[in-house]
């Protein structure tokens, strides 16, 4: 596959960038969970607030990051205060002694990430066209991915040589270090003159994005739903007696499938569309959660979750690209903040109804929940409007 040669300088810079600092992110993902549940005695439930409200509340500052961007018609500066936020406060997990402090940290560590995501997603579309554009976004989610398959095996190496899950946590401060200087060394392509200063159209800006994507929208917050943290995933492992430091690694390899498919899914929605590819995403993420509902031995859902990363590079670049092609030029910013604000607000209620139906029924019937969900989704996807991309 030829398409990284079409690819912009500042793609490859970014994904520098993502490359180091999901190195850091991954590095505790895998570790929080377990920290939680074997050092903080933490139950289900307690992890869907943990993660839920880490993703869904810093959600909220992803509109108006991604608003501010378009307003100043400058994101580098949003990258700088986003990743220099999550470098600095999410080593500090390792410090805390209740669960509580856990979610306070997380949510203060996701505020970075709110910060820098949309502008960061509409940076990529500034610089590309829609030929090459989901293979920019799958090039881009491979490095994250690629530091998801690094980030665990640090982990792991770490843990082998003895080290606790809160020296490995404060640890994470350092490939973080190295993502907020290499974002400084990012081009940002000239946009225009940042726009009069006036009262926020948020009212008129959100008319402005059009019904089709709204209901892109509306169809994302319901597959959304039944997308609950992944942190489950790591506990469901754990639970049926995987030891913790094989599920550290195989966090990281389920990091690497991703890694191998992003690129292809991205690349694929340029030629063939962007809902073909998310379609066949979600159903495929409905089989593998049902395989969660369905399967007991600890071998299977260890198949089931490294092929679980194949959904990711299906749909991850295929759902931005699609939010870029149906979001006028000057409102990519904001549409990205729409976008990320569905998908982490409603990532809360997702793991809290997760965690309530893992405690009540047990954990098969919670990931049948979330197979549910995405299968509705699926349906209601087939009726979202599309825009036929030229071919390269």
């Amino acid at each position: 596959m030829k398409f990284p040669k079409s690819l912009p300088k500042t793609v490859f810079q970014l994904g520098l960038v993502s490359l180091f600092n999901d190195l850091a992110k991954e590095m505790i993902y895998p570790v929080v969970p377990l920290f939680l549940a074997q050092v903080l005695g933490a139950g289900p439930v307690a992890v869907g607030w943990v993660e839920g409200v880490a993703e869904s509340t810093s959600s909220i500052l992803k509109v108006f990051s991604g608003i501010g961007a378009d307003r100043f018609k400058k994101r580098k500066p949003f990258l700088v205060l986003g990743f220099a936020m999550s470098t600095l406060l999410r080593p500090l997990v390792g410090l805390v002694q209740t669960w509580p402090w856990v979610l306070f940290l997380r949510f203060a560590d996701r505020m970075g990430k709110g910060v820098r995501s949309a502008p960061q997603d509409s940076l990529i579309t500034d610089v590309t066209t829609p030929a090459n554009r989901g293979a920019s976004y799958g090039f881009h989610d491979a490095m994250d991915d690629a530091g998801q398959l690094l980030g665990p095996l640090a982990a792991w190496a770490l843990l082998f040589i003895g080290l606790s899950y809160r020296n490995i946590i404060l640890l994470s401060i350092v490939p973080g270090l190295l993502a907020w200087a290499a974002v400084w060394w990012v081009r940002e392509k000239p946009s225009g003159k940042p726009m009069e200063a006036k009262k926020p159209a948020l009212l008129r800006d959100w008319k402005a994005l059009g019904g089709r994507f709204k209901f892109l929208l509306a169809v994302l917050l319901l597959f959304t739903l039944g997308n609950s943290t992944d942190a489950f995933l790591i506990l469901r492992l754990s639970q049926v007696g995987v030891p913790s430091g094989w599920v550290i690694l195989l966090w990281g390899f389920h990091g690497g499938v991703r890694m191998v498919f992003s690129p292809y899914g991205g690349a694929l929605s340029d030629r063939f569309g962007r809902k073909p590819l998310m379609l066949a995403g979600w159903i495929y993420y409905a089989l593998v959660y049902l395989g969660f509902a369905l399967v007991t031995r600890k071998e299977g859902l260890v198949f089931l979750f490294l092929a679980y990363g194949v959904y990711y590079g299906l749909c991850e670049p295929s759902e931005k690209a699609f939010v870029a092609d149906l979001a006028p030029k000057a409102l990519r910013g904001t549409a990205f903040g729409y976008y990320n604000l569905v998908v982490g607000l409603f990532a809360l209620p997702a793991s809290l109804i997760f965690g309530w139906v893992g405690k009540v029924w047990g954990y098969p019937a919670a990931f049948g929940v979330g197979a549910g969900f995405a299968g509705l989704a699926s349906i209601l996807l087939l009726f979202a409007g599309n825009r036929r991309i030229k071919k390269i």
